[in-house]
């Protein structure tokens, strides 16, 4: 009962996914004082825990990440040769500086920023049919929005005056954009169509097999006689 361990006498596992072994022969590498041999067992162990922990030989640099492992577990007081720069508790547990979300403020922020940079680029252009392809591109896309959002179709004239609310009159599409029109019923009436297809190919089959099986047991009637085959 003396030699009897537990947890909560146990110093605190630094990684669990290792163990509690791996963190013991860590710290037993610390406490040696030869240096080669120091050495030597610190390379058995990173072949160990690679063993451990195969997901990891999918993730770039592997190895590299097993060094950083070892010496975080042993509290970065291992002295060894390490073919990666040994790290340190800053640079290890530094957080990332925080990415800066890039603020855009669109004008018109029921058709987004993507729309006004085409737009924009649109104006700028001095080719005329490049210029046009551009508006009929940009009325499509404002169709094709409305279409999705309110469900219902738009009239021409409509996306004419808010394209030109827009561009202040600089911008007329030529090309009448199409968009097929929403129609909440259509697919529930084809599925409907297409069930009653199958359901009617079902019911011929089975009205074969019944006619054939009432055939099958009218002929085995013990009143008619059947002649024997030689």
């Amino acid at each position: 009962m003396e030699h009897m361990e537990y947890n909560t006498t146990r110093n605190h596992l630094i990684m669990r996914e290792y163990g509690r072994h791996i963190q013991k022969m860590i710290e037993y590498l610390v406490t040696l004082e030869d240096k080669e041999k120091r050495q030597r067992n610190a390379y058995a162990v990173i072949e160990l825990m690679g063993f451990l922990n195969p997901h990891l030989k999918n993730v770039e640099d592997f190895r590299h990440k097993l060094w950083d492992h070892l010496f975080l577990i042993s509290d970065f007081k291992l002295e060894v040769s390490s073919p990666y720069p040994i790290p340190t508790r800053e640079t290890l547990r530094a957080r990332p500086k925080p990415l800066k979300y890039p603020k855009r403020y669109p004008r018109f922020s029921h058709l987004g920023k993507n729309l006004e940079i085409v737009i924009n680029k649109a104006l700028a252009e001095e080719n005329p049919e490049k210029r046009n392809g551009f508006a009929n591109a940009v009325a499509y896309y404002m169709k094709l929005a409305y279409n999705n959002w309110h469900k219902e179709t738009v009239h021409d004239d409509a996306i004419q005056s808010e394209l030109t609310n827009l561009t202040a009159g600089q911008l007329e599409f030529t090309n009448t954009p199409y968009v097929k029109s929403f129609r909440p019923n259509e697919n529930r009436e084809r599925d409907r169509q297409n069930f009653n297809d199958y359901r009617g190919k079902r019911n011929q089959k089975f009205q074969q097999r019944s006619n054939n099986g009432r055939n099958d047991r009218n002929n085995d009637r013990p009143g008619k006689f059947k002649k024997k085959r030689y």
